[in-house]
C-alpha cells in the first residue's frame, strides 16, 4: 500500500497551528466530538487547547 504524504508548508513558527488528519471509525470521531466538546462546555477552555492537549496527552502516553 502507497500513501501520499504531503509536505505542509510552514511549521516553524511559535504558536503556528497546523491541520493533522486522522482516519478513525465513525464512532470513534463521534465519541471525541463530544468528549471535546463536553471538555469545552464544562471548562471554558478553548477548543483548540482541548485539541492540543488531547495530542500532547496520546504521544507522552506512547513516549514519543
Amino acid at each position: 500500500m502507497s500513501e501520499k504524504f504531503e509536505k505542509q508548508k510552514g511549521g516553524d513558527a511559535p504558536g503556528e497551528l497546523l491541520e493533522l488528519k486522522l482516519k478513525i471509525p465513525a464512532d470513534l470521531y463521534r465519541a471525541y466530538q463530544r468528549c471535546s466538546w463536553i471538555i469545552v462546555h464544562e471548562t471554558g477552555r478553548d477548543q483548540l487547547a482541548v485539541m492540543e492537549e488531547m495530542v500532547h496527552d496520546f504521544l507522552v502516553k506512547h513516549e514519543c
